[in-house]
Formats: structure tokens, C-alpha cells, sequence
């Protein structure tokens, strides 16, 4: 009875919500509500703005600043928890949708996406039509297989006086259908005219026309703007409306979307109809009838290659300066891709357990593939920069600027690597080969080793993906892990980092201000300890010379987080950060390296090792995957 009970609210809730009533009925509707009456790039720009955006600025947000230098970030929630990594695309297709809305020329122009496959396309155009699918559903003239706007009733001499009563402006005319119906049916009496309330539907071709590449030797427009019933040629003259099946993607479209998927995989000619539908906001009818007015959102998406060879072609001209194109590249921000990969993760159903820095791992190794090389860095140091990390060059104080690296590689970075479906089939593989339900960054590494070997790529591409893999990521990895033991070796870690900190600051500060430092104990005034700061900053190359700028960056950056209200911590400033974790690992290394090799342990040796393992399952270590790490570090990290 339950289920039943269900069904039965539900039905009465749906009879509930639809209207139905005449044109007059709508008038009133629209005088209350002009927004009613809205075009269809509005409409999607309105879904878009409705769930709220968070605007990111330089001055604000440290990481922001870092990745983006200057330029001001919005992070549409519409696109948040799908989307990673984009935002800066993401912004050209609100924009586009703004302009549009508010009448602009991108009002008649194709929203192109171009990028490399797995990067975000397709994925983008199912969350904009699935939205429109949820949006509130529209008034249209009942029976027209255009589902089109009722306001196309009023005749021309009075739209005028419409407007200006109605406070909307009406755009459009009425297809052939809806004028011979109320030439035929209502005697020209359009207030009289039904109308109903129709929503969006991917499935039932509701205001959502999807048009896949098509069969270059069999090409039929029909797809696109309707036919002509040939059943009904010997009862109708060939320019009745009563012939023409409206049902191709344009006019199932209508006020909603047009998608092209592919859309350079179909011969130029079969893309005429874009030409029309843009400037003219209009679609042939079939047959011999006129133009049809259109409204409707044309989506249009393609790998680069498609595109290059599509703009090559002089003779395009027409449909190019109709076309807003938007690169879609892959993401080159670590901490973003990481949400990528754990988002596919969430949504399958593998159960198995995922040690840390596993995905991250698997992140690094797309990443470095995309990224250009560069005469500045390293591929390493690069991607860590421009994951919004603060990176000094070695031996100086000099910060090294992420801006100077993009200017250095060009506008191509992100268009080519390894995509996002590559790495989690590599993931899913390890998954599906691991014996204890549990996969780590070594079991998914030789996943992706081995799926790089059965690349179909040139040997200079594979050989370089190879030694990310093989040389790049595993010395970062025995870095990482290296500094987890250390850490949960440390009991307390966070705090000697922290009392490090406090007492380099200390010890800074008054070296740069030429002061003593009081002793908290004793209450004797004391001279920087030159020897205590050099240990520390020999531990990121600082030399004897520069030492002086790096204590003064130390302090200047410290005093500008105060001002700002910024917290204070050995983590706030990178490159410090690093240079204590390395001194409180060598501090420890020697001890970790024999309790951790050691196949026979006193007593004292023993509950440090058992207290060490502990605190890494408290970090998210199981079992297994604790013993293959540890197993790993034992024979990989301190070699005697």
C-alpha cells in the first residue's frame, strides 16, 4: 500500500501543476510575470546565476593569487561539484551566456567547445541540458510542434502597444502549423488560442534536439528541420503545413537546445542550416513552405583536430564568424584533478580500500604529461607551482613566477597528455587486480606502467611517460612517504614544526631588525643564533649570500599575513615549511631507518615501530597497505 499510496500522491501532485487556458488567460500571466516571456539563452543563464557564485579575489585568497596572479576567479556552483580544475572556461561559457541573454551578439552565435578527449565536453553539455530538464516548465501554444512562444499570436500592427502594456519585448512569428490552425480552427481569433505549460525532456525530444555525427554519404536534412509526410502529398497541396512533420533536432530544439556532437565529422553543407538559424534566427520548413523563426540554444562540441582542419578551409567562413569557441583543456591543478578522480571513484562501486596518496600519485602522472617542458624548472617543480605552490629558486630568495612559465609554454598547455579516462582505467585495473581489497600508489604506478606499454603512441611519448613513472614519480613518492613515517614516527610532529617555527621567526626577526632576543627563561638579552637558522635553511639550498633576503622574504610575508588577518603557521609559507620538515627528518632519519629495516627489535625498538604503525592507520593506512609501504620503504628509502 506503501508504493501505492506514493504513486497515487505523485499523480495528484503532476495534475496539479500544469496549466492550461487561452491566450487571454496568458496575457495576464505575462503583465504579472514578465519573465515568463524569456528567450532561451536567458532562461539557461538564469538556471546558471540561480544556484549562486563564489568570486575568489587575489587579494582575498593566497592560492588564487598564486595560480591566477592579478585576474579575479568566479566559481559557479552550478559547475562546482562536478567540475575541477576549469573554472577559467568555465567563465568564458557563463560569460557567453550573459552576453547572450541580455541580447548581445552572442545571442546568434554557435557555443563551440574544443579540447582534447576526456577533458570535460560532452559532460558539460549533459549538466546544461539536464538542468533545462529540471527548470520550470514553459507556456507554448497547445499542439505546436514547435512548443512556441504564445506572444507570437499578437499581430504585427499591435505588438507595440502589446509591449508596452506587457513590459516584454516580443521577438519571433508563428510557425506554418499554429498560422493555418488559427486561420482554419479559430477564425483569426488569436486570443482564443490554448495554451498550455510544457517542460524539457532529453528523452522525448522536449525542447532538447541532439544531433550526432552523421553518415557522410547519407546525409539528410530532415534530421535537422523536419520533412514532408509524402502519405499526405496526395491530399494537400506541397505548401500546405498540413504535409510537414516539424520534428527535426532545430525544431524539437526550439527554445531549449540544439547539441552537434562531433560536429565537424558532418560535411560542411549539412551545417548550412547553423547559418540561418544564428544570424536569421530562423530554419528552413520542409518542402516549400517559408521560414521558420527559431529560439534556441545551439551547442557544438569537437576535438582540436576536427577544429583545425574545419578553420583551415577558407570556403567555412560563414559558420566560423558564427562560432564562439571555448577551449576545454585538461586540468593542471593537482589538488583539482585529485577531486576529479575521487568524484568517478564515489560514484562506482568499488569498495576496496585506497591508501593515501594513491590518487594522488595517479594525478602527478596525468598532470606531468600535459604540462610543456620548460627551460625554468623541472616537470616536478612545475606542476607544484602551478598547483598554487610557493617554489624559491634553489639557492636564492627569488620566488619563481608561475605567469613567466604559462608565457613560456604557450597557449597549447592542457590540449594534449594523458586524459582523465586513461588514468581511472589504470585505477580501476589495480582495483580489479588486488587480492585484499586494497590498491597503493606502488600497485597503481605498475597499472599505469603497464598500460603506457600498450600505448599505441610514438616511442619518444612513451619512453617520456615511462620515466615520469618509473624515475619522476617514484623518487616524489619515496619523498612523500619518507615524510609520513618520519611523521608518524614524531609523535608529536605538528608541534616540534611548530616550535621550530616560532623560534625561527624569532631568531629572523631580530637579525633583521638588528635586535637581541630575550630569553623566555632566563630574561637574558641573546644575539640571533645565526648557526640555528643556517640548519634550517641549508635544508632548501638557501646559501650563505642569500640568506639574508630569505629571512627578510620570511618576515616581510609574516608581517603582510598579520595585516591581512591571515593564520600563522609553520605551513603558511612554503618554502620555510619545507625547509623544517626536511631538518626535523633528518633529525629522526638515521633512528627511523634502523627501526624500520630492523628484522629483530628490543623492546624499546619494538612499541616505537608498533606506535609508528598505529598513528599511520589513524592516517588512513589499513593493514595490508601498511605492511607493503613499510615493507617498501625498508628496502627502497634508506639503502645503506
Amino acid at each position: 500500500m506503501e508504493f501505492e499510496d506514493l504513486i497515487k500522491r505523485d499523480r495528484e501532485s503532476r495534475k496539479n501543476m500544469g496549466f492550461e487556458g487561452t491566450f487571454l488567460d496568458y496575457l495576464k500571466i505575462v503583465k504579472e510575470n514578465p519573465d515568463v516571456a524569456k528567450l532561451a539563452h536567458k532562461r539557461l543563464y538564469d538556471i546558471i546565476i540561480k544556484e549562486g557564485y563564489e568570486v575568489l579575489k587575489p587579494e582575498e585568497n593566497l592560492r588564487i593569487k598564486r595560480i591566477y596572479g592579478n585576474e579575479t576567479i568566479k566559481r559557479y556552483n552550478f559547475f562546482k561539484n562536478d567540475f575541477f580544475g576549469i573554472d577559467k572556461a568555465l567563465m568564458k561559457i557563463v560569460n557567453y551566456f550573459h552576453s547572450a541573454a541580455m541580447k548581445g551578439e552572442e545571442a546568434r552565435q554557435v557555443l563551440y567547445l574544443v579540447g582534447p578527449v576526456g577533458s570535460g565536453k560532452s559532460s558539460i553539455m549533459e549538466a546544461l541540458k539536464r538542468a533545462l530538464e529540471r527548470s520550470e516548465p514553459i507556456y507554448a501554444i497547445k499542439g505546436c510542434p514547435m512548443r512556441e512562444e504564445p506572444l507570437h499570436l499578437v499581430p504585427k500592427h499591435l505588438r507595440k502597444e502589446f509591449e508596452e502594456m506587457l513590459g516584454v519585448q516580443i521577438e519571433g512569428d508563428l510557425c506554418p502549423v499554429c498560422r493555418y490552425r488559427l486561420k482554419e480552427e479559430y477564425g483569426g481569433q488569436y486570443e482564443k488560442m490554448p495554451v498550455v505549460t510544457v517542460d524539457f525532456s532529453i528523452r522525448s525530444r522536449k525542447g532538447i534536439g541532439v544531433v550526432p555525427p552523421v553518415d557522410p554519404n547519407n546525409q539528410d536534412t530532415s534530421v535537422l528541420t523536419g520533412s514532408v509526410d509524402i502519405s499526405k502529398m496526395d491530399l494537400y497541396p506541397e505548401d500546405d503545413p498540413r504535409i510537414m512533420s516539424l520534428n527535426g533536432a532545430f525544431n524539437v530544439g526550439n527554445r531549449g537546445i540544439v547539441e552537434f556532437i562531433e560536429v565537424f565529422k558532418n560535411d560542411v553543407e549539412y551545417l548550412h542550416t547553423i547559418i540561418t538559424a544564428t544570424q536569421e534566427k530562423a530554419i528552413p520548413s520542409p518542402g516549400k513552405g517559408s521560414m521558420i523563426y527559431f529560439d534556441g540554444v545551439i551547442l557544438a562540441h569537437s576535438n582540436e583536430a576536427e577544429w583545425n582542419k574545419f578553420k583551415s578551409d577558407h570556403t567555412n567562413e560563414a559558420i566560423l564568424d558564427r562560432i564562439v569557441k571555448i577551449e576545454v583543456p585538461y586540468c593542471l591543478e593537482l589538488n583539482e584533478e585529485v577531486k576529479i578522480y575521487d568524484k568517478i571513484l564515489r560514484q562506482s562501486r568499488f569498495k576496496a580500500h585506497i591508501a593515501p596518496h594513491t590518487v594522488e600519485i595517479a594525478s602527478m602522472f596525468a598532470i606531468l604529461t600535459r604540462l610543456a617542458p620548460s627551460s625554468k624548472v623541472d616537470p616536478l617543480t612545475k606542476l607544484k607551482i602551478y598547483n598554487g605552490e610557493e617554489i624559491v629558486e634553489k639557492g636564492t630568495t627569488k620566488k619563481i613566477d608561475i605567469l613567466e612559465l604559462r608565457e613560456e609554454a604557450g597557449n597549447r598547455e592542457g590540449m594534449f597528455g594523458i586524459s582523465t579516462r586513461f588514468i581511472i582505467k589504470a585505477i580501476d585495473r589495480a582495483l580489479s587486480e588486488s587480492e585484499y581489497d586494497c590498491i597503493n600508489p606502488l600497485s597503481v604506478m605498475e597499472c599505469l606502467i603497464k598500460s603506457v606499454k600498450e600505448m599505441d603512441i610514438a616511442e619518444d611519448d612513451k619512453k617520456k611517460y615511462l620515466g615520469f613513472l618509473q624515475d619522476t614519480l617514484r623518487k616524489e613518492y619515496n619523498r612523500i612517504l619518507e615524510k609520513e613515517i618520519t611523521r608518524a614516527f614524531i609523535h608529536s610532529f605538528k608541534e616540534q614544526a611548530e616550535s621550530l617555527f616560532n623560534n625561527y621567526l624569532d631568531h629572523a626577526e631580530a637579525y633583521v631588525n638588528r635586535t637581541k632576543l630575550k630569553d623566555r627563561s632566563t630574561g637574558e638579552q641573546l644575539e640571533p643564533d645565526e648557526k640555528f637558522m643556517r640548519s634550517i635553511e641549508e635544508q632548501i639550498g638557501i646559501t650563505e649570500s642569500s640568506a639574508k633576503g630569505f629571512r627578510q622574504d620570511v618576515t616581510s610575508y609574516m608581517f603582510y599575513l598579520m595585516r591581512n588577518g591571515g593564520k600563522i603557521d609553520y605551513t603558511c609559507y612554503e618554502p620555510l615549511k619545507e625547509a623544517i620538515e626536511k631538518k626535523l627528518m633528518v633529525s629522526v632519519k638515521e633512528l627511523t631507518r634502523v627501526i624500520t629495516k630492523a628484522k629483530v627489535r628490543d623492546k624499546e625498538q619494538d612499541e616505537k615501530y608498533n606506535a609508528m604503525v598505529e598513528e599511520m592507520k589513524a592516517s588512513g593506512y589499513c593493514d595490508h597497505c601498511c605492511d607493503v609501504v613499510l615493507k617498501y620503504a625498508a628496502n627502497n628509502l634508506w639503502r645503506d
